[in-house]
């Protein structure tokens, strides 16, 4: 298998992980907390952000009912006035959220002084999991499984972009991290979820503002007028989303071939941004390769796709805002119309048997990598064992 030139892939951070998380996990494994009448007992961590966000699985007890799980993101201590008013504020903008592709914030509590953000927990693996299963059996994702992903994100945007508030006023929702570390897919059914609105503008009153050139989210998958800092607006999160069906489809970010080279800008190039949390690369060169990218070099990526494909990236992936979709829904009937193109009738069940596969497909050469997040094969299962059942099964 030849190795695929893509992104770094973050499988360094899990010992800073485990060793940052640490003490926090003791902490609250020891004591948990309540919620009114809901128990919360630790399960494991899941990640932790640069930006000093801890993200916890919980297990969540009712006093009366079925015990679930949940995802708890809280921040280190000490944490800013900044810092807790946006854990509220995504809070706050989640609750307004009422989409099935995207993932439901429960509730906002302080406990011992911190803000805790509780979240619906999304039983299956991100986006950039199985990118990292795809690169390890050397076969990217089946391209209606991909397609389908987007088409389900093309969606939940449309929703979050046109809401509006009580008044009827829009609210002028930007995703700002629309990145493979905030998709999700659920194993048992297939359902697409995106997460994370902690990196989101929106125009609700009272907001905090962000401060003035801070790059929120993960800027590899940031939008060119977004990096710029000039004026943006919705498209922004579509040309993410390019970035990211782009490398679904390849295993190669639309930067591949360039980042194991020299950046070709010096570190002041950046003009006084600075990103929240520590980029997978220097700020500077994210910035350089945005810049040196072109319409041909575009081209070029898309060049293997399935025809009916290559004009739809290239839309998404254009520089130039007013060139691209006007809106996620425009968007969102390509999509769909290539998805029915691609397989007719591709939906959840699908792709949660193609996201199986994948897996089984992968767990046989963990020796060669492996996901950033646990989870991913359940301890003690042989491949066969992944896959779940099929009618031929069942029959």
């Amino acid at each position: 298998m030849s190795e695929p030139d893509t992104k770094p892939r973050k499988a360094a951070r899990k010992g800073a992980l485990e060793k940052g998380l640490e003490q926090l996990s003791l902490e609250l494994a020891r004591t948990g907390f309540s919620a009114g009448p809901v128990e919360f007992r630790l399960v494991r961590p899941l990640a932790e952000r640069g930006n000093g966000e801890q993200v916890l699985l919980f297990e969540r007890r009712l006093r009366h009912g079925p015990p679930g799980q949940v995802v708890v993101k809280c921040l280190q201590n000490p944490a800013t006035f900044l810092m807790r008013q946006r854990l509220k504020e995504e809070v706050l903008l989640a609750f307004r959220l009422r989409h099935p592709a995207i993932a439901q914030a429960h509730h906002f509590r302080v406990i011992g002084r911190q803000p805790h953000a509780i979240l619906e927990y999304v039983e299956g693996p991100s986006l950039d999991s199985l990118i990292t299963v795809a690169l390890m059996r050397g076969t990217p994702l089946p391209p209606a499984f991909a397609v389908y992903v987007a088409t389900e994100l093309a969606d939940a945007l449309h929703h979050a972009h046109t809401l509006a508030d009580e008044t009827g006023k829009p609210l002028g929702i930007i995703h700002r991290d629309v990145s493979p570390r905030n998709i999700r897919v659920e194993r048992a059914t297939g359902q697409v979820k995106l997460t994370d609105f902690g990196a989101a503008y929106s125009k609700r009153v009272g907001r905090e503002e962000t401060p003035e050139k801070l790059l929120k989210g993960d800027l590899m998958y940031a939008s060119p007028e977004y990096l710029s800092g000039a004026p943006m607006d919705a498209r922004s999160d579509l040309f993410s989303l390019g970035l990211v069906l782009l490398e679904a489809l390849t295993n190669r970010h639309l930067f591949g071939a360039w980042l194991l080279e020299d950046a070709p800008s010096p570190p002041d190039a950046v003009s006084g941004f600075r990103a929240d949390e520590p980029p997978d690369l220097p700020l500077h060169q994210i910035l350089a390769l945005t810049k040196r990218c072109t319409r041909h070099d575009v081209e070029r990526a898309t060049a293997t796709l399935p025809p009916g494909l290559q004009p739809i990236l290239r839309r998404m992936l254009a520089k130039a805002p007013q060139e691209r979709y006007a809106t996620a829904e425009a968007l969102l009937h390509e999509l769909r119309a290539q998805l029915h193109a691609l397989m007719p009738g591709y939906g959840r069940a699908e792709a949660a048997q193609d996201m199986a596969r994948a897996i089984a497909d992968a767990s046989g050469m963990r020796g060669l990598g492996e996901p950033i997040e646990g989870g991913i094969y359940p301890p003690g299962l042989d491949a066969h064992e992944l896959m779940p059942d099929t009618e031929e099964d069942a029959g």
